[in-house]
């Protein structure tokens, strides 16, 4: 008579998912990849204009700051760059930071009945969301590298930087996404706060003008804004150097995104247990 096997014994650990979720963000990276195509997905099939229409949305707002801004109100541009490529060259690192934020802060209530019903770290769904972005960035860039031979502006070595300012551009983005979508979790009525959160960053940041004619005694304080950062060292590695960008900015720039990024894990981390009780 053989010995019959002993039975298998499951062992509910508490916190076990807390102990290895940066391990499950890398376990479900497929999830991370269906989701992120989705997105794309939606955002571009069955549309009027389709892709035309992430090269329309910053044109016209480089023409509308063109006009108000550079020929009505005056405002001047830095050294011998055009105006509407100073603009455009600020234009595109801002759409990608606030495309990020407006999407990955309703993401998470936009996915309620996957994140209800299903266990995955949910910081796989903003992060996701923010694929349309970079898509809708690579394509402007084109547009603006367009621009860039039109008006005689040819990139040199300070090109070779531009990938690490659309990375910080990224990191930027992330930390305050984080920390809207879960209060928007928390607090439904917070989806009105991020589109007036969104404009008016627009018009704090140096999209339409030139850092450099912020007031020197300022410029630290004007600084603790990372977009500033982002904008300044973007715009200074496509345009070859000839704008203002400098090494305070940039500092202080990388520290704010820190903090901001720390705090929005954090945030994040600390509510998502009640995600799908709230969703």
């Amino acid at each position: 008579m053989t010995d019959s096997p002993e039975p298998s014994t499951l062992i509910i650990e508490a916190g076990r998912s807390e102990l290895h979720y940066w391990r499950d963000l890398w376990n479900y990276r497929e999830l991370f990849t269906i989701l992120a195509w989705r997105d794309v997905s939606v955002q571009y099939k069955q549309t009027f204009i389709g892709v035309a229409w992430a090269v329309l949305r910053p044109a016209l707002t480089m023409a509308i700051f063109t006009v108000i801004f550079g020929r009505i109100a005056k405002v001047p541009t830095e050294g011998n760059v055009p105006y509407p490529l100073l603009v455009m060259a600020g234009m595109l690192p801002w759409f990608l930071i606030s495309t990020i934020v407006s999407n990955g802060a309703n993401s998470l209530v936009t996915n309620s009945n996957l994140i209800s019903k299903v266990y995955f770290p949910r910081l796989i769904v903003p992060v996701a969301s923010a694929l349309v972005a970079v898509v809708d960035f690579a394509i402007n860039l084109v547009l603006l590298f367009a621009m860039m031979a039109w008006f005689g502006f040819l990139p040199d070595w300070h090109l070779l930087l531009m990938p690490a300012f659309v990375v910080m551009g990224l990191l930027a983005a992330l930390g305050p996404t984080l920390i809207m979508a879960a209060l928007n979790v928390n607090y439904r009525d917070f989806r009105f706060v991020i589109p007036f959160a969104v404009q008016f960053g627009l018009y704090v940041s140096p999209v339409g003008f030139s850092s450099a004619i912020v007031p020197e005694k300022w410029r630290l304080l004007y600084a603790l804004n990372p977009v500033v950062a982002v904008v300044d060292g973007f715009r200074w590695s496509l345009l070859g150097g000839r704008t203002h960008f400098g090494a305070d900015t940039f500092l202080t720039g990388s520290a704010v995104i820190a903090l901001f990024l720390w705090f929005g894990i954090k945030l994040f981390r600390g509510t998502e247990r009640s995600f799908a009780d709230l969703v």
